[in-house]
C-alpha cells in the first residue's frame, strides 16, 4: 500500500472527499503544510484586514500587503475595501494589476466544481474542482458585493456594477452590471 493511498484513506475517514485525480500525489507532509497555510491565511484575512485602529491605511496599504503574503499578485496603487474575500486556498491564481479598486464585500473565486461530470445518482461532493486564474486589469473597478468567477479577466478601465455576478471576460473600458453581468455601456 502506497503512502498516497493511505493518506487518502485517512482523509476520507476524516470526512474529506479528495480524489487522487483532483489533487495528484498527496503525502501527509503536503496535507499538513496545506492545512497550516490555510489557517495562516484565514487568520490574516479575518483578523488583520479589518482592524479599526488602522482603518485609514487598511485599504491601500495593509490589505494589499496581506494579499501578497497569502500569494496573490497585487500591483501598486490597489484599493481593497473591507470584507473583500479572495479565494485564499487558490490565491496564486489571482492577479491584480496597478490602480485597481475592489469595493467592500466583493468575492474573487478561482475554483468551482466541474458540473460537466455531474450525472443523475452521482455525488456532488466527489466532483473535481476546476481552478482558473482571475485577472483584474489596470484601473478597473469592482463594485460592492460583486462576485468574480474562475477564469474571468476584467479589462482595463472597466467598471463592474454593485452586486454583479461576472461569469465571462469583461472587455476593456466597458460598464457591466447584472446577474450574470452584461455590458450596459461602452466607454469613449
Amino acid at each position: 500500500m502506497s503512502q498516497t493511498s493511505f493518506t487518502f484513506r485517512v482523509l476520507k475517514k476524516l470526512g474529506l472527499n479528495f480524489s487522487e485525480g483532483e489533487y495528484g500525489k498527496v503525502s501527509p507532509f503536503k496535507v499538513i503544510r496545506k492545512t497550516l497555510v490555510t489557517f495562516r491565511n484565514a487568520f490574516l484575512l479575518k483578523y488583520c484586514l479589518n482592524l479599526v485602529l488602522l482603518s485609514p491605511i487598511n485599504a491601500r496599504s495593509i490589505r494589499p500587503k496581506i494579499w501578497r503574503i497569502i500569494g496573490c499578485k497585487v500591483g501598486k496603487g490597489v484599493f481593497i475595501g473591507s470584507q473583500v474575500i479572495p479565494d485564499s486556498s487558490n490565491a496564486a491564481l489571482i492577479e491584480i494589476e496597478e490602480d485597481v479598486h475592489i469595493a467592500a464585500r466583493t468575492i474573487l473565486l478561482c475554483h468551482q466544481r466541474d458540473m460537466s461530470l455531474y450525472k443523475k445518482g452521482g455525488s456532488y461532493a466527489k466532483l473535481p474542482y476546476i481552478r482558473k486564474k482571475i485577472v483584474l486589469k489596470r484601473g478597473c473597478l469592482l463594485g460592492t458585493q460583486s462576485m468574480i468567477m474562475p477564469g474571468v479577466t476584467v479589462g482595463e478601465g472597466s467598471v463592474v456594477g454593485a452586486y454583479s455576478l461576472v461569469t465571462k471576460d469583461v472587455p476593456a473600458w466597458t460598464i457591466v452590471t447584472g446577474r450574470p453581468a452584461k455590458v450596459v455601456k461602452q466607454l469613449d
